[in-house]
């Protein structure tokens, strides 16, 4: 079939595509409960497994100080990007504001609605 230096094609469950897969295992769950003899997880098991699981991951130090380097720079990152939109967004807000004071002033001088508007905003 396949030699060693040939790449292998996925055969059986792992040619299907992910749809097929779920709809397979979605009734293999079914039946397994229906005749009682799928596995369910008490509160307290499922505590014990997951604390087995973070004591087996945070052995690694190495590997927790760089998931934690990962995550202050991800943050440092989407703080600088969000003032930097700030900072434009005000800089063209107060562009627009003088803009829209020039033109503005006749603009509210002319209707009367607008002042009203504005007496019960503030």
């Amino acid at each position: 079939m396949t030699t060693a230096g040939n790449s292998q094609r996925a055969r059986g469950f792992a040619s299907m595509d992910a749809a097929k897969q779920r709809e397979i295992a979605s009734r293999g769950g079914r039946a397994a409960h229906a005749h009682g003899t799928a596995h369910k997880f008490s509160s307290d098991e499922a505590r014990r497994a997951g604390r087995k699981g973070g004591e087996a991951v945070s052995g690694n130090r190495e590997h927790m100080a760089a998931i934690g380097r990962r995550g202050g720079e991800a943050r440092q990152a989407r703080r600088a990007a969000r003032a930097q939109s700030e900072t434009r967004a005000s800089e063209s807000g107060n562009q627009q504001s003088g803009t829209e004071q020039s033109s503005g002033t006749s603009d509210t001088k002319s209707s009367g609605s607008d002042e009203g508007q504005n007496s019960n905003q503030h």
